[in-house]
């Protein structure tokens, strides 16, 4: 252990350093990320871009939408932010309902 005094803006701390002989230590891997469910295949997934609370479901399985339109209400600290169809389609896959807790890239729903 190796002792240092620092002068941060006039006053003067003391701090200790553990020498460390050898290779670094290594970090724990990161934990796998939450499965997400199955989309059908060739449609558009709408993820969820932050985790927060679905504040309301502005549309259901089968309806056509338009790029544009708002899908979902996302309440995220306290604001809300409307989730946008990034394209023309039907919704399909609609994985999520009004109330329920969402992680950031959580699959919404599908536009196909």
């Amino acid at each position: 252990m190796k002792k240092y005094k620092v002068n941060v803006n006039g006053t003067v701390y003391e701090v200790a350093i553990e020498v460390m002989d050898g290779a670094a230590p290594v970090a724990a891997p990161a934990a796998a990320p939450a499965p997400v469910a199955a989309a059908p295949a060739g449609g558009e997934k709408v993820t969820s871009p932050m985790p927060g609370t679905i504040l309301s479901v502005n549309v259901s399985n089968g309806q056509a939408v338009k790029k544009g339109d708002v899908l979902f209400i996302l309440e995220a600290m306290k604001m809300e932010n409307e989730i946008m169809a990034p394209c023309d389609g039907t919704v399909s896959g609609l994985s999520t309902s009004k109330g329920s807790t969402v992680d950031s890239g959580a699959l919404l729903c599908v536009i196909g």
